[in-house]
């Protein structure tokens, strides 16, 4: 799986540049499956996780074609519906996006429980629900393996007990070409959502009120394909900023959208984070000292889960007890035992709740990423601590950042590739 040897101690400087979101070029890869026309993408980050979207379309007959860099052609005008490939599918919880627009133009779809970060209980019982909804059957294998099947999907009214951002854009994707009207109510709020939906509707979709807690479409018989180009990914553009914050640096982060990290940037100036923020940038000047700063995770536009990893590690050199509340995932503060083997004071308190105890500092080590979020915060740890650290299976952290050891030498680290 690779490793990455990362010297500490060092300071960062200069300009780095945000790539396309991960998470919404996932999501517009599922939908050129709407069409039989060919779909251009631009900005498109050139991660594992886009990678292995990509097989899953070619192994069901699409023709994907790299124009260059960032760049891709999709045409699935020889696609058919059928099984996704298990051992893509095992890595990727994305990959169940597909089942929606493979499901309402195909009308079957096949999937094995998808896989991805191991960050806690990951069910997907409301994708089934919603499925159901729409009119499709659903046939079960013991929770391991499921078949979709529907003629052609109904509009429906779906009222979703708890937010959840995949949930919302596969029945979104789905309804599209679903007959009749379908509400999605207490929908996510991600900027994703209403990028996706704005090339949906150029393209002939009828998408109202993406963006807010209810998205009503209206089916359509058809949609064309155009052009789509990523928006900025604001947690690559929140997480460089934790870095330069945490290891005392001065970064500037182009190409970013700040609107979309607004609470992580009002909790950066609360610890003492000396910011510049303008329409397309965020500038860090980290010359203070760092205070503790209490941290609650939630649904955009809160404190997204996404840069609680990062910030825990950003706390451990904060004067003072923090006390992080994961509120998404169980799982994702178990890598702070890792935190703790390289000289760390974190208390978890139970897996929702950890209390980081702080200023202190961290030895350099061999450690493991288990995840794509919390192996970007244990490089970051890896950067603050004191020597050398090896970071094991880096293919979670190029899951979701797109050469980051080069881009962040580019900046003075002292990183490299085992």
């Amino acid at each position: 799986m690779g490793s990455l040897i990362v010297e500490g101690g060092h300071r960062l400087q200069g300009e780095i540049i945000v790539g396309g979101a991960k998470n919404m070029a996932l999501k517009a890869i599922a939908a050129a499956v709407l069409s039989s026309d060919t779909m251009t993408l631009h900005r498109v980050p050139e991660i594992e996780d886009v990678k292995r979207q990509l097989e899953i379309l070619e192994h069901l007959g699409a023709t994907v074609v790299r124009e260059e860099r960032g760049s891709y052609t999709i045409n699935t005008s020889a696609m058919r519906g059928g099984m996704l490939p298990n051992e893509i599918v095992a890595k990727l919880r994305a990959s169940i996006v597909l089942t929606g627009p493979i499901l309402g133009r195909f009308g079957e779809v096949a999937i094995a429980h998808p896989g991805g970060c191991k960050i806690g209980r990951r069910p997907i019982d409301l994708f089934l629900r919603g499925f159901r909804a729409l009119g499709a059957e659903v046939e079960e294998h013991t929770g391991v393996a499921y078949r979709l099947r529907a003629k052609r999907l109904r509009g429906t009214r779906l009222v979703f007990p708890t937010v959840s951002v995949t949930v919302t854009e596969t029945m979104m994707l789905a309804a599209v070409l679903a007959e009749g009207k379908t509400e999605l109510v207490n929908a996510a709020l991600e900027p994703e959502i209403p990028a996706l939906a704005e090339y949906l509707n150029a393209q002939g979709a009828r998408i109202h009120g993406a963006g807010t807690p209810t998205i009503s479409i209206e089916g359509v018989d058809s949609i064309r394909a155009g052009t789509i180009t990523m928006i900025p990914d604001r947690i690559e553009a929140g997480s460089f900023a934790i870095i330069g914050a945490a290891t005392g640096s001065h970064l500037k982060i182009t190409h970013c959208e700040p609107r979309h990290f607004e609470v992580l940037l009002d909790a950066l100036r609360e610890a003492g984070v000396e910011l510049t923020v303008g329409s397309d940038f965020v500038e860090v000047m980290s010359k203070r000292e760092l205070r503790a700063v209490p941290v609650t995770t939630h649904g955009y536009p809160g404190f997204v889960t996404d840069f609680q990893s990062a910030m825990t590690v950003l706390l451990t050199q904060a004067h003072g007890n923090s006390l992080v509340h994961e509120t998404i995932f169980e799982g994702r503060l178990f890598f702070t035992d890792t935190l703790n083997q390289m000289g760390a004071d974190i208390t978890l308190c139970d897996p929702h709740r950890a209390i980081v105890r702080g200023p202190t500092p961290l030895e350099g080590r061999t450690i493991e990423s288990p995840d794509a979020r919390a192996g970007l915060a244990l490089l970051l740890a890896a950067l603050v601590a004191r020597g050398t650290s090896t970071i094991q299976n880096v293919y979670q952290i190029d899951r979701g950042y797109e050469r980051l050891d080069e881009r962040l030498a580019a900046l003075g680290a002292k990183v490299k590739r085992g």
